[in-house]
């Protein structure tokens, strides 16, 4: 009874994860056909002010992005915790792959704003990557070089991270997870309602601010990077928790409970920087 309620949660989280995601994509659909990334900063606000119904959809693709990301970390750490579904090292790797491309997304996302905090965010992207020894300067070059471009290649990798999220990562899940809009009302009326209600943040001042907080996921990044140099923050310390989770799997015994703790160890950590940054 244990594992079957285990896995029906399991499943649940699964479900819940695509509808978030669906309607991301849907309502994404409508503002990138609105969406100029030549002048992001003066798109963004017009969306708002002109297109009809705009302020809805940019806060629909906002709060359903943010739900996905969520949903998809629980789900993640449902599948950890039950550990019953015996996974390919290929399916595994799609399952945590998933992971940080819908970082990509999200980050991607706040970038595309074009207002204070994606500025920020694109800068410390760039420093991160330059960081990267030997390899750091073309990297920035080919996947964001906001300075030279603008947010051009940004745009392009957005709608390219959700084409690996879904043909790479979510493809096999489709089919184990069905994502019944009927079974998930109550997910779909509370991200309509906070569309509605909610207005998805814009900073409007780009300038004269002493301090401006990064994402809510980043912020504890952004917290290390005040204390360790780029690459050790912004590179090393994240392979850490993927080679954790990469390994997961063929772990077994001793091994599995010191990469759990590890996971568990990091997260805390992570945590309490977000919070000692708020």
């Amino acid at each position: 009874m244990i594992k079957l309620n285990e896995r029906l949660l399991a499943v649940r989280w699964g479900g819940n994860t695509l509808i978030s995601l669906y309607i991301s994509v849907l309502s994404g659909l409508v503002l990138g056909l609105q969406y100029n990334p030549a002048d992001p900063s003066y798109a963004v606000p017009t969306i708002e002010l002109i297109v009809p119904f705009g302020f809805f959809w940019r806060s629909l693709h906002y709060y359903s992005s943010q739900a996905f990301f969520l949903l998809l970390l629980v789900h993640l750490g449902v599948v950890i915790w039950e550990n019953s579904v015996p996974f390919s090292r290929t399916a595994w790797l799609r399952l945590n792959a998933a992971v940080p491309i819908a970082l990509l997304l999200l980050f991607t996302g706040y970038i595309l704003r074009g207002d204070a905090t994606g500025d920020a965010a694109g800068a410390i992207t760039e420093n991160i990557l330059r960081s990267i020894p030997l390899f750091g300067r073309p990297l920035n070059k080919l996947l964001v070089d906001i300075g030279a471009v603008g947010v051009q290649k940004i745009y392009l990798h957005h709608i390219n991270g959700l084409l690996l999220l879904g043909g790479f990562c979510l493809w096999p899940h489709l089919k184990r997870y069905a994502a019944l809009w009927r079974s998930h009302t109550l997910l779909i009326f509370l991200l309509l309602t906070a569309a509605v209600f909610l207005k998805a943040p814009l900073d409007q001042e780009r300038f004269g601010l002493l301090h401006i907080a990064g994402p809510w996921f980043f912020i504890g990044m952004q917290e290390l990077l005040r204390h360790l140099p780029p690459f050790w923050a912004g590179v090393f310390a994240p392979a850490v928790l993927t080679a954790a989770l990469l390994f997961l799997p063929p772990a077994q015994g001793k091994a599995r409970t010191w990469c759990l703790l590890l996971i568990a160890l990091w997260l805390a950590n992570y945590a309490m920087l977000t919070c000692i940054s708020l």
